[in-house]
């Protein structure tokens, strides 16, 4: 893959995205300063002198709505990276040959300019095509952009089915800013299809690297300020390098399997799997006492509590098919298992959150070609609906806009009540019997039967948890009255959604994600995996500062510390915990009680410091990975140091033969411990981890 390539295409795409949805904006009068009357005249709708359909007026005004509620500049942005990962995705597909009509949407296989799908319009079929309309376009002649325009959209219609995380049904204001002019010669889709060789469409892990040089220079805008909360992804994110994640897959979800399993072929096909040391008799017997006789495939469960694109997680679905055909199980089978049963990801940036839906959905795809029938979202209780692929990776949403009172009630057709009780944290705290007692002060609540009102105050406490949870993501936990009452909820909006009146199901829609994100974040894991965001405190804004203190104490210095704390929270007992972090947590003082925190609450099975070069296309930071036990136990662990390369890709070869030596008896290499005050001492080899006082 041509990484360069992406690095010069990504960032101007970006702006050209931008400018061309600000453009179409313009079109329809709305700009950052300025919003155009609408004068409605029979079916025709007149915005600066220009006529349009009068149908065109509801979906300008729902434009204006997003606008008001998230700024112009930030909706823009937003509505341009939706239209720049929709064409990355139809541009992958196409390649790929998983259209169903087999024809190109935006290239021609004999590299003509014009789409190989408008040449052979009048043979598509795409449900909501008007064939006699394209017919009359394609005999006109001279509406060509017209007519592609209508094939776009019926396109992207067609893949709502299998993708409605990506591909939201185009009725509404995101048609009104598909980007114009996509026929000529400098068009986004013409420089998109110019600019990455076809060869470099190969792997789906090209989605990653062009979402990372995508948001490259608005990370540039705000590193090293007070980061605001809708920049903290551009400001946090950083495309992991695939030898990393393959030793934080194979060290965490291939060693439990190897532990029930140690004769399987799955360790010949783990080329970053690091053989445990030989252990004490004591040990061994602690260790078959944690270590289960039997796995169900089923039942392994993966969560990416920052997943980014997905890179991760596709790692983890590639494992894990192995563990399914080991087990005997048809290939056909295998992807909807996977991605129904046994992978979770979570990230508060939208547009990353369907860039990993779609990677991990295009290597089911490459295993499955059904996968895009019945391919559904996640039932808010979390169960599986039989035939259908649920992909579990989902966008954290926030409730700050919502009237959380006012739609506990609409859902329960219920009248409204007094606001629920949040701590200084912007978190609950026992709120176990504060909302059924604060309810007997009020004359309508005494006409709500107990339960009704219990519910009732379990979903405005469930929904106000989310008030900022685009700041605060995954690192949201759950009081146990909460988690407890989830199913309740889980089944009071799934029975609205079957068979709610016209306001109940409206707002059982609006309820929904809140429900799915919360089964997700409330759930336990047996191998949690990431590349969480790291940010220093000096650059938190006030809600995350505050945040940080009040439920992270050992972790509030860096987003990345608060991460490893909640990592091991979301893990199961004796199950795994891998992440890759700067590795600044080994040793300065700020970290010491994050430290003594990893040491007394978990078991350290192998550690990697890379060089300064093993993130050089993006970043200078050094790093860590490194793999957790949710156990104590006296366990020999293995740390490799890999030394300063002066190139990124020798730093894999290194680990390799490192890992080769071991295995062949030669000495490894180590870790330098350190010895000043507080400092985490780490030896190759023998368990060391000291705090020298």
């Amino acid at each position: 893959m041509n990484r360069t390539k992406l690095k010069n295409y990504a960032p101007q795409a970006r702006r050209d995205f931008i400018q061309a949805v600000t453009d179409r904006a313009a079109f329809y009068g709305l700009a950052a300063n300025k919003t155009e009357p609408v004068i409605e005249q029979g079916d025709v709708a007149i915005i600066s002198g220009r006529a349009f359909p009068r149908s065109v007026v509801s979906k300008r005004q729902s434009l204006i709505g997003r606008i008001e509620r998230q700024g112009f500049q930030q909706t823009i942005e937003a509505m341009a990276y939706t239209w720049f990962n929709r064409f990355v995705a139809i541009r992958f597909m196409e390649l790929h040959r998983y259209f169903d009509h087999g024809y190109r949407v935006l290239s021609h296989p004999e590299n003509k300019q014009t789409p190989e799908i408008l040449e052979h319009a009048e043979y598509v079929e795409l449900p909501g095509l008007d064939r006699d309309k394209v017919i009359e376009l394609k005999l006109d002649g001279a509406k060509e952009a017209e007519l592609y325009r209508m094939l776009l959209v019926a396109q992207c219609n067609a893949l709502h089915a299998a993708m409605p995380f990506l591909f939201e049904k185009i009725d509404d204001e995101t048609e009104l800013l598909l980007p114009d002019n996509l026929l000529h010669s400098d068009s986004l889709i013409r420089r998109l299809v110019r600019e990455i060789d076809e060869e470099d469409w190969g792997q789906v892990e090209i989605i990653g690297w062009l979402y990372q040089f995508y948001i490259s220079e608005k990370k540039d805008e705000v590193i090293g300020k007070v980061v605001k909360s809708e920049d903290i992804p551009a400001a946090t994110q950083l495309f992991t390098p695939n030898w990393i994640v393959k030793y934080l897959v194979q060290n965490s979800a291939g060693r439990m399997w190897l532990q029930t399993y140690p004769d399987s072929p799955l360790r010949s096909k783990m080329e970053y799997y690091i053989e445990p040391a030989e252990q004490t008799d004591d040990v061994k017997a602690q260790l078959a006492a944690i270590t289960p006789a039997i796995i169900d495939p089923e039942t392994i469960t993966v969560l990416d509590p920052a997943c980014g694109s997905g890179h991760i997680l596709v790692e983890a679905y590639d494992l894990l098919k192995e563990i399914y055909l080991e087990r005997g199980y048809r290939l056909r089978d295998i992807p909807r298992l996977i991605l129904s049963k046994n992978l979770f990801g979570l990230d508060i940036d939208d547009r990353a959150a369907q860039l990993a839906a779609f990677a991990l959905l295009m290597k089911a795809r490459a295993d499955d070609r059904r996968i895009f029938d019945g391919v559904t979202g996640r039932r808010g209780d979390g169960a599986n609906e039989t035939q259908s692929a649920i992909i579990n990776v989902l966008a954290i949403q926030e409730s700050a806009h919502l009237n959380v009172e006012q739609l506990a009630s609409d859902l329960l057709n219920a009248p409204a009540q007094p606001k629920p009780m949040i701590d200084d944290g912007r978190l609950f705290s026992d709120f176990s019997a504060q909302p059924v007692l604060a309810l007997e002060s009020t004359k309508a609540a005494k006409a709500v039967d107990p339960t009704t009102a219990r519910l009732q105050a379990s979903i405005s406490n469930l929904l106000a948890l989310f008030r900022d949870a685009k700041t605060f993501g995954s690192l949201i936990t759950f009081p146990d009255d909460v988690a407890r009452e989830l199913p309740a909820i889980a089944d009071a909006v799934n029975e609205r959604l079957q068979s709610g009146n016209v306001w109940e199901r409206p707002t059982a829609e609006t309820i929904l994600p809140f429900v799915q994100q919360a089964a997700i974040l409330a759930g336990k894991y047996d191998c949690v995996i990431a590349n969480p965001p790291f940010m220093g405190d000096k650059h938190f804004n006030e809600e995350l500062k505050k945040f940080q203190k009040t439920k992270f104490k050992n972790g509030k210095s860096n987003l990345f510390s608060a991460f490893i704390i909640r990592g091991v929270d979301f893990t199961k007992a004796n199950k795994y915990t891998a992440f890759v972090t700067p590795f600044v947590w080994l040793f300065i003082s700020t970290h010491e009680s994050l430290r003594q925190w990893v040491i007394d609450s978990t078991t350290i099975s192998s550690l990697v410091k890379p060089s300064y070069t093993a993130f050089f296309e993006v970043a200078t930071v050094q790093f860590v990975a490194f793999v957790l036990q949710k156990s104590k136990v006296g366990l020999l662990g293995d740390y490799f140091d890999l030394g300063y390369l002066g190139s990124a890709d020798a730093q894999p070869i290194r680990l390799r033969e490192a890992i080769t030596n071991k295995e062949a008896g030669s000495p490894v290499i180590p870790v330098a411990p350190t010895i000043s005050c507080g400092r985490l001492s780490i030896v190759s080899r023998d368990w060391l981890v000291s705090f020298l006082l």
